[in-house]
């Protein structure tokens, strides 16, 4: 590990989850794009983070990298004390098993499995024991107590995102990750799913990052990170009066900057 990696493993109770450098190429017939270029972040424990940026930008390769899903060409990514960098495909099965909640647009559920055995399934694989007061309480707040044995052709798109919100937060992993989460989704249920990731980051000190090109998503989140062409642009701490322009700021391309407590806005160059 090397200096710069040490120090976001030694902020630990700051950072949950960091990445320094990350650098990741592919190559489009004779043309190399460089997906991330150089990207260096950390990110807080309970606390909600929007990534955000235009189509290309970089922002699923960093999900997929920070989550152990991809691998960088270059730089670390530490999540929750492990060093992701250099693991084997079995080691990291593991850590996403152990540390990772997925929340995807396409739910990804299992169509011959009914809502609870969907939960309790990482769980199962992992070789653990699912909490069962936990899960009283999580498919009480998700109101999805009555479709338990429902499989999810049986349910509505709603159900079935909030059967998958409920599988993500039952292993207690150090982060979720949502990628595009309402994407797939009504105007309605999608603002249920975003209100139910800030009550989990709120009521249960869950750490959640989610990549969304949606200005209403982001007004969901503590902090918008924009990303342009592979590099982080703006960095933005929301506060609760201001969340509204600073995601519709960081979704249309525009720069938003905190001065002082004086929020003004310009076109990123």
């Amino acid at each position: 590990m090397n200096q710069a990696t040490g120090s976001f493993a030694a902020a630990e109770g700051e950072h949950i989850a960091a990445a320094v450098n990350l650098i990741k190429t592919y190559t489009q017939g004779q043309t190399e794009i460089r997906a991330l270029d150089g990207v260096s972040v950390g990110f807080a424990r309970a606390r909600f983070t929007a990534v955000t940026g235009p189509s290309g930008s970089g922002k699923s390769t960093l999900m997929h990298c920070m989550a152990g899903l991809d691998a960088a060409d270059s730089g670390h990514v530490v999540l929750d004390g492990t060093e992701l960098t250099g693991l084997s495909d079995r080691a990291l099965t593991r850590v996403r098993r152990e540390k990772v909640g997925f929340l995807f647009q396409s739910f990804n559920l299992l169509p011959q499995l009914t809502a609870l055995e969907n939960i309790a399934l990482p769980l199962t694989m992992a070789g653990r024991s699912l909490d069962h007061d936990l899960l009283d309480h999580l498919v009480g707040v998700l109101g999805i107590g009555d479709r338990m044995s429902h499989r999810p052709g049986e349910l509505s798109g709603g159900q079935q995102q909030r059967v998958a919100l409920a599988r993500a937060l039952a292993a207690r992993p150090a982060v979720v990750f949502a990628d595009e989460p309402t994407g797939s989704l009504d105007s309605r249920s999608g603002t249920e799913v975003l209100e139910l990731l800030r009550r989990s980051v709120r009521d249960l000190g869950q750490t959640v990052v989610m990549v969304t090109h949606d200005p209403h998503a982001s007004a969901y989140a503590d902090r918008v990170l924009v990303l342009a062409d592979g590099r982080i642009v703006d960095d933005v701490d929301v506060s609760t009066d201001s969340t509204s322009s600073a995601a519709s700021a960081a979704s249309t391309g525009y720069r938003a900057d905190v001065i002082r407590g004086t929020r003004t806005v310009r076109r990123a160059g």
